[in-house]
């Protein structure tokens, strides 16, 4: 076997045998992590200049990148937000009112039409089926878009299985009616009975569902971006604080690439600002001006038909039917509670009117609402006495009254459908102009963003070339 021989080291010290290292003490790594040595290399880095100029134009670019998600993302909600206020919410709650109308105004009319006994009148009773009809395709499109979820639906299912029963009970009693036979009045008693405890309450809460739905719309489209204004500010602040840096250290005022991605992102910043302002203020307009007067008139005009139909039971019941006390005609009382909910709502209607267009029609409708209760009282009068005849033709009117409380009533609801297609035309006016102040705001913040972090680059990017 060979034998190598081994020269001594200086000092007398024999020299380490060849081979590999020893291995390193248990439990101590022979490397470190890529974590480590990433935060390690950043360390050497920010030691020099060149390095802390890549650091910092790495942190500003991405702080306006950030701006930039961010907005995207919460200007993104509340123009969708908007855009379900304006074309999705707020139709369906005013879709779930007209139901609520057709469906009143169609046991109004049909009490009417039972009134006029045999020559029931052409008009009413193809008004009765517009109502009808009417009800029956909201409903359909109700359907379509309201979620499988949610109360909604319930509510859209029950009227849709009791509307045909209603329909039937009337068919049958305008068909016993013309025979003359006293159990027409008992079957539209049963049918008023019918309207009043399922198909119109459910109706309601169909109205309250939608409604409810379009102001938690009118939060979200309404809601400050915090977020975007916190990280555009950082954004704005970290730029400034680069630009004061560059200065100190060169005595140059400006950097380009950094003033450009300032410009930027105060661009998006105050478009962000403006832009939200505007949009608020259009859609608090909609919801005060437009959604809360629409909200009042529809009730008034709810209560109008109650009233109506109340007044027709009055002279159909002839008192077979008392109110709690055992002693009031029910429909009578149901009449006076009725006209005090429309007086109420006029009055309100009256005070959140902002322009004459739409105080002139709720001004004629309360001067209606006076008349109507004189006919009315005068009717009432007259029936107690013990002449039907006469108190009929005081309400729905014959060739002895040319005046009579069906009229008046006629003119209360054509007076409140006249409001009510005024301040539809304000909320979609405001809600439209609120809406349309975010146009190409998504857009701008992106493109913008994008092109405040590449000046970012180039900037510090100048300033790294007087490195090499």
């Amino acid at each position: 076997m060979a034998i190598t021989s081994r020269a001594p080291a200086p000092g007398g010290a024999v020299a380490a045998p060849s081979g590999p290292p020893a291995p390193p003490p248990d439990g101590l790594p022979g490397r470190g992590t890529a974590w480590a040595e990433g935060v390690e290399q950043l360390r050497a880095a920010a030691t020099t200049e060149p390095g802390r100029l890549r650091i910092i134009g790495a942190v500003l670019a991405a702080l306006v990148l950030l701006f930039g998600l961010v907005s995207v993302w919460e200007i993104s909600g509340r123009v969708t937000a908007a855009d379900d206020v304006v074309g999705r919410s707020q139709p369906l709650s005013a879709d779930a009112a007209s139901i609520y109308r057709s469906l009143a105004d169609a046991d109004t009319v049909s009490s009417s039409g039972f009134l006029a006994g045999g020559n029931e009148p052409r008009e009413v009773r193809l008004r009765y089926e517009k109502d009808i009809a009417n009800a029956s395709r909201l409903l359909v499109s109700a359907a379509a878009n309201t979620g499988a979820g949610d109360d909604s639906r319930k509510q859209i299912t029950l009227l849709s299985e009791q509307l045909p029963r209603y329909a039937g009970l009337i068919e049958q009693a305008r068909a016993t009616n013309k025979q003359g036979l006293p159990l027409g009045g008992a079957y539209l008693r049963y049918a008023n009975e019918q309207m009043s405890t399922q198909l119109l309450p459910a109706a309601q809460r169909l109205y309250e569902a939608e409604t409810g739905r379009l102001y938690t719309d009118y939060d979200d489209a309404r809601s400050l971006p915090l977020a975007s204004i916190g990280a555009g500010l950082l954004a704005l602040a970290a730029l400034a604080w680069a630009q004061r840096r560059n200065y100190l250290r060169t005595h140059r005022v400006f950097n380009h690439g950094l003033v450009a991605a300032t410009a930027a992102s105060l661009v998006v910043l105050l478009w962000l600002a403006a832009g939200h302002t505007v949009a608020r203020s259009g859609l608090s307009e909609a919801r005060t001006q437009g959604q809360e007067s629409l909200k009042v008139l529809n009730d008034a005009r709810i209560a109008s038909l109650q009233a109506r139909a109340s007044e027709n039971l009055t002279l159909i019941a002839r008192g077979a039917v008392l109110a709690e006390d055992k002693k009031s005609d029910k429909y009578d009382v149901d009449f006076g509670n009725d006209m005090k909910d429309l007086e109420a709502g006029l009055a309100t209607a009256s005070k959140l009117a902002d322009d004459e267009a739409g105080r002139t029609p709720v001004t004629r409708a309360s001067d209606g609402v006076k008349r109507w209760k004189e006919l009315h009282a005068a009717a009432r009068q007259t029936d107690l006495k013990g002449d039907y005849q006469g108190a009929l033709g005081q309400v729905i009117g014959d060739k002895e009254h040319k005046e009579y409380s069906g009229a008046a009533f006629d003119t209360v609801d054509a007076s409140l459908e006249q409001a009510v297609a005024h301040e539809q035309q304000q909320f979609t006016r405001a809600a439209e102009g609120g809406l349309g102040a975010l146009d190409g705001l998504v857009t701008g913040a992106a493109a913008l963003a994008v092109v405040g972090a590449a000046a970012a680059l180039l900037g510090i990017g100048r300033r790294l070339s007087e490195y090499r």
